[in-house]
């Protein structure tokens, strides 16, 4: 068996190689643009409950509300659309392209006490805000604690 001598560098130097392959793969360099308009991305969601409805709303600037499609399907709400590359400045008169561009998709489960028939959904400045009311029946109740009739303290 060969003594190798350890070199603590080399696990670094491993460990950047395998970074820098990640950061490409990710991350097309300046000649592959194309595919970076093209990729497809998600907009960040946010999901908060009332305590008659539970909220989500997504930011999806540079999209027109008819280019958003919600479905509900199986107790599922699914958010699609494209936001389109503008085409009013050739790409090669980029320096850089941060923006990400190309169709989404997402999907999310909904509670079985969501009143699919009563969801509504409203677009304002580039801000799409979806409110799913809950069923009547299902809301929580409140119950009063009452003394019993009759006894007393002694």
């Amino acid at each position: 068996m060969a003594i190798i001598r350890w070199d603590p560098f080399r696990d670094l130097i491993t460990l950047r190689e395998r970074m820098n392959r990640l950061f490409e793969e990710t991350f097309p360099s300046r000649g592959e643009e194309k595919e970076l308009t093209a990729r497809s991305w998600a907009p960040a969601v946010d999901i908060y409950e009332k305590e008659n409805a539970i909220v989500l709303t997504t930011e999806v600037p540079g999209i027109d509300e008819k280019d958003i499609e919600i479905k509900i399907e199986d107790n599922t709400l699914t958010l699609k659309g494209e936001r389109k590359f503008e085409k009013e400045t050739k790409e090669e008169d980029y320096h850089r392209i941060e923006r990400s561009y190309g169709s989404f998709h997402r999907s999310f489960t909904l509670p079985h006490y969501i009143d699919e028939d009563k969801i509504n959904a409203e677009f304002e400045n580039g801000v799409l805000k979806i409110t799913m009311p809950k069923k009547a029946e299902l809301k929580a109740k409140k119950v009063k604690v009452l003394k019993p009739k009759g006894k007393s303290k002694k």
